[in-house]
This record gives C-alpha cells, sequence and structure tokens, in this order.
C-alpha cells in the first residue's frame, strides 16, 4: 500500500471510537497476520515485556515489516517500544516509525521530559523519511506513582500526545501493593488518569484484565472503566474483546435521546434558534457533543438511526 493511501485509511480508522486495544507479542506473526479477524478496535504490537531480550532485534524487524506492508483492515495499529532507559528505545523508534503505525505506546512516562524525548526522536526520523510531520502519534504508559502524579503535565508536553494509558501491573509494583480483584488500589489513578486526560483532549485508556479465565471479572471492570469515562480497555487475550465492546454498548434509552437532541440541534440550525430543548429539558453545547459521540459509538453496533435501537 503506498504511503498517502496508508495515511489516508490511518485517519480514517483513528476517526472511529476505540474501545479495545489488544496487545499482541511483536515476535509471533501468526497472530499478527490474523488480526482482523479478532474484531478489536486496535492492536497493540509490543516490543517490550512480551518480547525477551534476546529476541528484541527480530521483533523489531518483524514488527516495522509487518506494519508497513501488511493490510491490518479497520483495526488501528500501535506500537509498544522499548523504554526510553533501555538500549533498545531509539533503534526500536528507528525501525518501527518509517513503518508509519498509528502511535508508538511509551512505557514508563514519568515526566513531561519523557515525552519530549520521544517526540524529538520521532520528530527527527519522520523528517529523515520524509513523513508527515506529527503523523505518528504518541500514547504515554503511566505506570508509577510519578507517572500518575505528572499525568495532566505529561498530557500537555507535546501536541503528539494523544492517549494517556494506565500500566496497572508495575503501578501496583511500584506502589507495594497487590493487585485485588475489585481494583480499589488503582481507584485513584484511574481518576487522574481519565482526569488529565479529557482536561487535555485524549483518549484515556484503562489497564489490562490479566484473568483470561475470570470472564465476570473482567466485564465488571469494563464496566467500571465505561463508567469513569476511559475511551477504551486494553486486552491481552482475543476473548476478551468481546466483553469489553459489550460494557462499551450504549444504553438503548440513552440512545434514543441522543438521537433526539441531534434532531433539535439540527432543525433550531435551521431555523436560527439559539435555544434548545429536548423531554422539557434545556440542551447546551457539550449535550450535543455527547449525543454525536454516542451515535458514532452506536454504529459500531449496526444502529444508523433510531429505527435500529432495539
Amino acid at each position: 500500500m503506498k504511503a498517502a493511501a496508508r495515511a489516508e485509511k490511518k485517519d480514517e480508522k483513528k476517526r472511529r471510537p476505540c474501545r479495545s486495544m489488544l496487545y499482541m507479542p511483536g515476535n509471533n506473526p501468526g497472530m499478527m497476520q490474523h488480526v482482523p479477524a479478532f474484531g478489536a478496535d486496535s492492536v497493540l504490537l509490543d516490543l517490550e515485556d512480551a518480547v525477551s531480550d534476546r529476541e528484541k532485534d527480530a521483533a523489531r524487524h518483524l514488527v516495522s515489516r509487518f506494519v508497513g506492508e501488511i493490510d491490518f483492515g479497520d483495526t488501528l495499529v500501535t506500537v509498544r517500544v522499548n523504554g526510553a532507559d533501555t538500549p533498545w528505545f531509539q533503534k526500536d523508534l528507528e525501525e518501527v516509525i518509517p513503518a508509519a503505525p498509528a502511535a508508538v505506546r511509551v512505557p514508563k512516562c514519568h515526566s513531561p521530559e519523557d515525552v519530549k524525548h520521544a517526540d524529538d526522536l520521532i520528530g527527527r526520523i519522520e523528517r529523515e523519511h520524509g513523513m508527515l510531520p506529527g503523523g505518528v502519534k504518541i500514547h504515554a504508559m503511566l505506570e508509577t506513582a510519578h507517572g500518575i502524579e505528572q499525568a495532566f503535565e505529561i498530557a500537555r508536553a507535546s501536541e503528539r500526545v494523544e492517549a494517556l494509558t494506565l500500566g496497572g501491573q508495575d503501578l501496583t509494583a511500584d506502589l507495594g501493593v497487590q493487585k485485588t480483584r475489585d481494583g480499589v488500589e488503582l481507584f485513584y489513578a484511574r481518576g487522574r488518569v481519565v482526569m488529565a486526560a479529557k482536561a487535555a483532549g485524549l483518549m484515556a485508556f484503562d489497564t489490562v484484565w490479566t484473568d483470561i479465565d475470570d470472564m465476570e471479572g473482567l466485564k465488571a471492570e469494563a464496566k467500571l472503566a465505561v463508567q469513569m469515562g476511559f475511551t477504551g480497555k486494553a486486552a491481552i487475550h482475543p476473548s476478551q474483546v468481546e466483553a469489553i465492546h459489550e460494557a462499551y454498548r450504549p444504553d438503548p434509552k440513552e440512545l434514543r435521546r441522543a438521537f433526539r437532541i441531534i434532531g433539535a440541534a439540527e432543525r433550531a440550525e435551521r431555523e436560527g434558534k439559539g435555544v434548545i430543548s429536548v423531554d422539557g429539558r434545556m440542551v447546551d453545547g457539550p449535550v450535543v457533543t455527547r449525543a454525536f459521540s454516542l451515535i458514532g459509538l452506536g454504529r459500531l453496533y449496526g444502529i444508523e438511526e433510531e429505527e435500529d435501537i432495539r
């Protein structure tokens, strides 16, 4: 696929809601070639924790080739590189960026300086390869207490940052606590990540549910992620994708109201009215924006108009 066409298709996919992000080992070509079949909105090709030290170079080559040459369909592609404090960080960026993934996930972001460092390197690589400046975005992964406390500053460190993501496993280790089923130990961190991301106009991704045999636990945590305002949730196995998507399914009552709000807003615009009322309640700009968002989400479930709601 030509670079321009690939960039256009990437932009189209980025406009779609991103409920799920499926982790996939960067050293597993068998899984990578079947990405579209897993049904995730986005995939995270992992060069960090999923790959042993002795396989780092081979995995990097493999991922850059797959990203550059394979059509992943409607699935948005992100690559998690190794941390800036490792000998693989710059090598990962130098080989992966020319393949033009939608974004790179930078792990263990402790401060704005970590993001600025990644931004500088990515910008240089884009210039060297004649790429669109700022085309490859950054997903900043917050995995330490210091990173959580710097969440908003990290979110604003570069225009290239489009998402904050919570790394629950490393964070609990940094806090010296055990990850529990109800996740109470991560409640503050989740709130901080969502608030910082939304304040900066970014996406926010929740951490993974590690017990692939406990589907009920996943459903409960995914519902919590929705309630707290996360854009989406990470998954470590394809079997988790459906449960995450179900958690994000819009409530039929809310979706019907969203269609009514949009209809009322369109009528008001045609008639030159500045005040909108739906179901006896005044409606302002943020409510209309939320309605558009809900309708966009509904389209992922085959709901194009109010009559499609069951």
